[in-house]
């Protein structure tokens, strides 16, 4: 929120009411969407909306063909609350091969710290994790940088909320 609050700063102006979609716990990077949208930013963070996140993760170790074939499948995890739900299906595939290799993991839910506690499920911890879509949107800026969405790229993002665009498909 300081982000958005500079350009306005020393200006007399206010910046508008805006909302984040979703969220990056602590330990993760990447792309957050912010919104005035209220009704958009609800319609792209309920779980039923589908719309697939991507994300590059840093894994310790290599995990095997199984437990991939698994995580692929749907795994069970423990949630903070301390219930048990099954995953929805997500893609996997290996993007840097190496003693600790990245993947990029492809999510049409997004529960809270799930990447992490899928791959805990299989036996290895992740040591990092990029958002680097949402939707149609790709992670085009730096680090503690930020820029306006095109109108095209509104429009392809509520495409994608209303269940246009948001399957995902297994692929290795």
């Amino acid at each position: 929120m300081d982000l958005l609050r500079r350009p306005f700063e020393g200006q007399g102006k206010r910046a508008e009411r805006v909302y984040p979609v979703g969220r990056l716990d602590y330990a993760s990077e990447g792309l957050l969407l912010m919104t005035n949208d209220g009704a958009l930013a609800q319609k792209l963070t309920l779980a039923g909306s589908h719309v697939p996140k991507t994300y590059r993760v840093k894994v310790s170790g290599k995990p095997d063909e199984r437990a991939i074939a698994r995580l692929r499948a749907g795994i069970t995890i423990e949630l903070q609350d301390g219930r048990r739900v099954k995953t929805s299906p997500a893609q996997i595939r290996l993007a840097e091969p190496g003693a600790n290799p990245w993947y990029e993991v492809v999510l049409i839910e997004g529960r809270n710290r799930q990447i992490r506690r899928m791959f805990e499920c299989v036996g290895h911890h992740v040591e990092k994790i990029k958002r680097v879509r949402l939707g149609p949107l790709v992670l085009d800026v730096e680090p503690g940088k930020f820029r306006e969405l095109t109108e095209t790229e509104v429009t392809e993002l509520k495409k994608a909320a209303r269940g246009k665009g948001g399957k995902v498909t297994q692929r290795r």
